[in-house]
């Protein structure tokens, strides 16, 4: 079998003849007028008439005097007839290739045919070709789809190539971009306003997580990337605005899991005069909404796991729930030694930074592993949740409301804490843990606590990222994203044809 080099040699002579020949192998100007599904569908209304279409060569025979090539668009694919009686002349100037240069040409070459639509002899519908424009020579060559492209590490590498070869990835993405557009749609319907938030702060919270630190030249000062949206746009309420969301990317820097990347698309929305019961119905419906017109079902079978969104969602409190898993914890009253010693009988990960927040949420999220879901864990301790507003009832606890499905907590909301002197001391006790070695605790944040000094109004928010399209579609972090990072790695070959590049 040939390797890359050798191939991408012949295609290189292939380009020089080209060249050689007048034809400009790259042109900008593109002609189209229906896609390649749409001749497919219609063909009933376009039999016998005139269009022209484009796509990537998939598939190249030439028989004598008759040529067959299959090309594809991202809507399908399509048999081009071409007859050498019937092909237009060559026309280098125009990038047109005669019957004579269809030897010149490659599987992955992009190409412009117009003609007649008919039914080929084997009852295929195809386009009889008049004119063949060349729009992109290709110089190295995808993977047969029948050879399939199935390592993880080069599938992951290039994505590009992946996508081409195994369709359901691509598919993927148009969902990627479905799950977000439905989440705008409900919330614009719903009255809120989308606003664009910094990316770069000063300092950084809203979330459990070590950020990035940049430095930006202009003021001479380093910046963090944000680990969310939270603060910034809680600000917006204070400005004025009642309803608000952003969509975007946050920064953790944290390692990867199944179910975590580094940078991750999330959106969080904060709604005024509303609290964390009014935040729990929307969102249920939210999510309803989002799955329906996403996947276009509400019933979902992730892992060993039966999920119905439809139904009626349960609602566990925090106390009680661990209470029942660890011998009757109390956990108000509880120290660290018992944490710990519950970590450690049930084998999870202890460290030596380990606080009892800490060791209670690791406990909470050894039972919520277990948990088909869809539910709403509520009642948190206030201790565990810095930024939410305390229940009346239960001051040790918090008006906060986790969605859980799979196993996997997939929202996080509040009643927004709007009291200034007591968001304060909760920062003052976040910088304590972070003195003592925690570094995902949050940082102080003065603007903010002076923005609340000016007033904010009582506030439900609540923040997701597309962890929940990754759950729902079933697929790792890893597989849902378009380009996920990975250590740079330079492919031998490459190194070995651009050496003045010094990769």
């Amino acid at each position: 079998m040939a390797t890359i080099e050798e191939l991408r040699k012949e295609r290189l002579r292939k380009l020089d003849e080209l060249k050689r020949l007048g034809v400009n192998p790259y042109p900008a100007q593109v002609e189209r007028t229906h896609i390649l599904r749409e001749v497919v569908e219609h063909f009933s209304k376009l039999e016998h008439q005139t269009v022209t279409v484009v796509g990537r060569a998939i598939n190249l025979r030439k028989l004598g005097k008759i040529a067959f090539i299959v090309i594809r668009d991202q809507s399908g694919q399509l048999q081009l007839l071409l007859n050498k009686s019937e092909l237009q002349d060559f026309d280098p100037a125009d990038s047109q290739i005669g019957f004579s240069q269809i030897p010149l040409l490659d599987n992955g070459d992009f190409l412009q045919a117009t003609g007649e639509v008919i039914k080929s002899q084997t009852g295929e519908i195809s386009v009889s070709v008049k004119q063949l424009r060349l729009l992109t020579k290709s110089l190295r060559p995808l993977p047969l789809e029948r050879e399939g492209f199935t390592n993880k590490e080069e599938r992951l590498r290039r994505r590009y190539v992946d996508m081409n070869v195994n369709h359901e990835v691509r598919e993927r993405f148009i969902r990627r971009s479905r799950f977000w557009k439905s989440t705008r749609e409900f919330l614009d319907n719903n009255g809120f306003i989308e606003i664009n938030v910094p990316v770069l702060e000063h300092s950084t919270g809203g979330a459990d997580a070590k950020p990035f630190i940049t430095h930006m030249d202009a003021l001479n000062e380093d910046f963090y990337l944000r680990i969310s949206h939270e603060l910034p746009l809680k600000r917006l309420l204070g400005a004025g605005f009642e309803k608000v969301y952003d969509i975007g990317p946050r920064f953790r820097n944290e390692n990867y899991t199944e179910e975590h990347l580094p940078e991750h698309i999330a959106m969080e929305w904060y709604w005024a005069f509303a609290d964390w019961r009014d935040g729990m119905r929307l969102q249920t419906d939210m999510f309803r909404s989002i799955a329906q017109q996403t996947f276009d079902t509400l019933k979902f079978k992730i892992n060993q796991f039966e999920v119905d969104l439809g139904r009626e969602w349960e609602q566990l409190d925090y106390a009680e729930v661990i209470a029942e898993h660890y011998n009757g914890l109390d956990i108000f009253n509880c120290d660290l030694v018992q944490v710990k010693q519950l970590l450690d009988k049930y084998h999870l990960e202890v460290e030596r930074s380990d606080n009892k927040a800490r060791g209670i949420d690791k406990l909470w999220k050894n039972v919520r592993k277990d948990l088909a879901g869809p539910l709403w864990l509520i009642n948190t301790p206030t201790f565990i949740s810095p930024l939410a507003k305390t229940n009346p009832d239960n001051p040790k606890t918090v008006q906060r409301f986790q969605a859980v499905i799979a196993g996997t907590e997939v929202s996080n909301g509040f009643s927004e804490l709007n009291d200034p002197l007591e968001q304060y001391n909760r920062f003052l006790e976040q910088q304590t843990m972070r003195a003592s070695g925690d570094d995902e605790a949050m940082m102080m944040d003065i603007d903010f606590v002076e923005m609340l000094e000016y007033g904010m109004p009582p506030a439900c928010g609540l923040g997701y990222s597309e962890r929940l399209f990754w759950l729902l579609e079933g697929v790792s972090a890893r597989e849902g994203v378009p380009f996920p990072q990975l250590r740079l790695e330079i492919d031998p070959t490459t190194k070995k044809l651009y050496p003045e590049a010094k990769l």
